[in-house]
């Protein structure tokens, strides 16, 4: 790997999807080796009111000068508003091209921040340090930026990698049982579409584990082994996008209608009605399914779908960015531990996955 930046080389940096980061307990001390060594005019850190509270402390003992922005927490500050407010913000404290914004955070601000800077003045500097499980194992990885629009997820973007990434699992014990649920949901993924090892590990958990850092090192491998196969998403990546095709759609109609729903919990419901589908085309075996949706169901409880909505959630999956000419191109199992990207599915079909996962219980899961 060639680094952009030598200090970090005493620190075992990784590849992280195109971009070098540092995983472990050493990372906020190569972060704070990097911003002294890297000729920045300006260094900014991007917060929410809770990583201000929370993670912001230990990451002003290794950069103590920078300034401090923020935005409010949650999906519905991902918006192109609120960058506004940023650029303003970032105009007023004479931020520029060769300054710096590291963004702590989880998923809304690692890719809000990451827009906002990658579109300010045509290129700002921006550092990922990810504080959710969501955000280290997926999010921060793999140079996606954006925001949503019109309600739709992530609807305007940039692929842009960051300076550097750092991943400090100790930020995991901030966490409510919530997020890390959130974040377990892209483990689990990850698992199920290129790492059937890992997920032999898991499959017989009744809770969430009670430590992250194996789990978190094996699923950062996996995310960076896919984008730096196919970065801009024209194949391989798209393997990533597995339970998000109904995930998405769930996330969109939960948005419009102003009622809570995490990405965590969307994709955990999607990857039972994704399954399904793999089923239904002969990729995934009963016993394969019955074992996912067992899992699934145990870790994340079953949610209501809104029974005479779902047909209407399955049509927003027609607006999904990955899809082609109109058609609605979803990722499938091609057993445990592999996948088949570029799948055509109608919304009809969508729906069924929906349905399906609706009629679920915790008891008596025979789909033969």
């Amino acid at each position: 790997m060639d680094l952009k930046y030598p200090i970090l080389s005493q620190f075992y940096p990784l590849d992280l999807g195109g971009a070098a980061g540092v995983v472990g307990n050493q990372a906020l001390e190569a972060l704070g080796a990097m911003v002294s060594g890297g000729n920045f005019t300006r260094v900014g850190i991007l917060v929410d009111e809770h990583t201000r509270e929370h993670c912001l402390p230990r990451v002003q003992q290794f950069v103590p000068e920078a300034e401090i922005f923020s935005i409010p927490s949650g999906e519905p500050s991902k918006n192109l508003r609120v960058c506004e407010d940023l650029w303003d913000d970032f105009l007023a404290r004479e931020m520029d091209r060769k300054s710096v914004l590291i963004n702590l955070g989880g998923g809304v601000v690692g890719d809000l921040g990451g827009f906002a800077a990658a579109a300010f003045k045509r290129g700002m500097y921006f550092i990922q340090v990810p504080t959710t499980l969501l955000a280290m194992v997926d999010a921060s990885i793999g140079g996606k930026t954006g925001v949503d629009f019109r309600h739709l997820k992530n609807l305007i973007g940039f692929f842009k990698q960051p300076e550097a990434i750092f991943i400090d699992p100790a930020f995991l014990s901030t966490l409510p049982r919530r997020e890390l649920l959130s974040g377990f949901a892209e483990v689990v993924k990850h698992c199920l579409i290129a790492d059937e090892k890992t997920w032999q590990s898991i499959r017989g958990l009744k809770n969430l584990p009670l430590s992250y850092e194996y789990l978190v090192e094996k699923s950062v491998e996996v995310k960076a082994r896919i984008v730096r196969e196919d970065p801009h998403e024209r194949g391989a990546r798209k393997a990533l996008n597995f339970g998000h095709t109904a995930g998405h759609a769930l996330e969109t109609w939960f948005l419009r209608n102003k009622l809570d729903l995490t990405h965590g919990e969307a994709v955990a419901i999607g990857m039972v009605a994704e399954s399904y589908l793999s089923f239904n085309h002969n990729l995934l075996s009963n016993d394969e399914l019955n074992e996912i949706t067992r899992f699934i169901l145990c870790i994340f409880g079953k949610r209501d779908l809104p029974e005479k909505s779902l047909k209407e959630i399955a049509a927003l999956a027609l607006m999904d960015k990955k899809n082609e000419g109109g058609t609605i191109m979803c990722t499938f199992l091609q057993g445990i531990g592999h996948c088949r990207v570029n799948q055509a599915v109608s919304t009809d079909e969508v729906a069924a996955g929906l349905e399906f996962y609706q009629s679920l219980s915790l008891e008596g899961l025979d789909f033969a």
